[in-house]
C-alpha cells in the first residue's frame, strides 16, 4: 500500500522515481481504508534529505500511511528553504488536540550540548509528554532517544569523549519481541553520535527491554514492554553517502573528525561508500508500523488506549 503525502513535497517525486507507490490525497480519500496517521518531528538540519529517507522507509509497508510533518524550531534555517517549511510543516499547536497512530522524532546535531541549553528543549519535552496520551507508539531516533530517556526515566546525559561514526555490527537480542522479528543474528546499522547508551546502565535503571546492542557502541534498540516507546540510537534511515557528507563537513570545519568506522571501502575516503543496512532499516520500520502501531492502535483514534507508566529504577547516588 502507498504512503500518502502532499503531491508537491519534494519526496513525492524522489519516491516515484524509485518506483515507490505514492498516493495523492484526492485518490486516498476515495479508498474505504483508514490510513495510519503518523507525525514526523524533523529536528535534522537538512530536513528535505531526512524527509526522503524516512518517508522511503514508511512507504515500504503493506499499510496506507498518512504523514504530517512537524516542526518546533522557528529560527531561520541554513539548510532548508523557509518556503518549504511554511508550506509543508505544521506547528505543535495545530496538532496537539489530535491523536495519532505513530510519532517519529528524529535525531539532531546536539550531542555535545547540555539539555537545558538546547534552544527548543521545553518544546521537545512537551512533545514527549503529549505523546504519552496522544500517540499509540513513538519512535525516538539517536539524539531524540537520549532526550526521551532523560525525560521519561530521569537518565542523565551521557556523552562520549570521541564521536561514534560508522557502520557497526549489532547483535540481536530477545527474539520473542515482534520488533526484531525476522532480524538476522547480527546486522549493520549506521551510527553518528556523541551520546553514550551503556547497556548495563540502562538495564539497571529502567525496565526497558534491550533488543540489540554492540560491545563498544552499547544499546542500539530498546523498547518499553507495551511497545509504545521505541528507542533507536542510530540512523537506519541514512543514505549511502550521509556519513560521508558529515565527515567532509567536519573536515572543512577543522574539527579533525575520526574516519567513519567500517564505512569506506578499504578505509579509503576517496572511494564511494556502499549502503549495507537498507534491508535491516526496512524491516525495522515495517515491524514498527505493523506490530507496534497497527496491531495496537484503535480504529477510532479518539479512543486512545491507556499507556503504561515508564518504569524507572532508583538512580544510585
Amino acid at each position: 500500500m502507498p504512503i500518502r503525502i502532499p503531491d508537491a513535497l519534494p519526496a513525492a517525486e524522489v519516491l516515484r522515481k524509485e518506483n515507490i507507490f505514492v498516493m495523492d490525497e484526492t485518490r486516498a480519500i476515495h479508498q474505504d481504508i483508514r490510513p495510519m496517521e503518523v507525525v514526523l518531528l524533523n529536528l535534522m538540519p537538512k530536513k528535505i534529505d531526512t524527509e526522503n529517507q524516512i518517508l522511503r522507509l514508511l512507504a515500504n509497508t503493506p499499510l496506507q500511511v498518512n504523514v504530517k510533518l512537524l516542526r518546533i524550531d522557528h529560527r531561520e534555517s541554513n539548510n532548508t528553504p523557509s518556503s518549504h517549511l511554511e508550506r509543508f510543516y505544521r506547528d505543535f499547536d495545530d496538532i496537539k488536540d489530535q491523536n495519532f497512530d505513530g510519532l517519529i522524532v528524529t535525531g539532531a546535531p546536539l550531542g555535545q550540548v547540555p539539555f537545558d541549553e538546547v534552544y527548543y528543549w521545553d518544546e521537545v519535552r512537551n512533545v514527549i509528554e503529549w505523546s504519552r496520551t496522544h500517540v499509540t507508539s513513538t519512535l525516538f531516533l539517536c539524539w531524540a532517544a537520549q532526550a526521551a530517556l532523560n525525560y521519561l526515566y530521569g537518565l542523565p546525559k551521557m556523552t562520549r569523549g570521541q564521536k561514534l561514526s560508522g557502520v557497526y555490527e549489532h547483535r540481536t537480542l530477545n527474539r520473542d519481541n515482534p520488533l526484531v522479528r525476522g532480524f538476522d543474528d547480527y546486522f549493520l546499522a549506521p551510527l553518528s553520535r556523541y551520546a553514550d547508551f551503556d547497556a548495563g546502565f540502562i538495564g539497571e535503571h529502567t525496565e526497558l527491554q534491550i533488543l540489540a546492542d554492540h560491545p563498544e557502541a552499547g544499546v542500539y534498540l530498546a523498547a518499553s514492554d507495551d511497545l509504545r516507546q521505541i528507542f533507536v540510537t542510530g540512523h537506519p534511515e541514512y543514505d549511502f553517502d550521509t556519513l560521508d557528507q558529515e565527515y567532509q563537513r567536519d573536515l572543512k570545519a577543522g574539527i579533525n573528525p575520526v574516519l567513519p568506522e567500517n564505512y569506506y571501502p578499504q578505509d579509503d575516503a576517496s572511494q564511494t561508500p556502499r549502503a549495507r543496512w537498507r534491508s535491516h532499516a526496512s524491516l525495522l520500520y515495517s515491524n514498527w508500523i505493523n506490530y507496534c502501531v497497527y496491531q495496537i492502535t484503535p480504529y477510532d483514534l479518539a479512543k486512545m488506549p491507556p499507556k503504561d507508566e515508564p518504569q524507572a529504577k532508583q538512580l544510585a547516588g
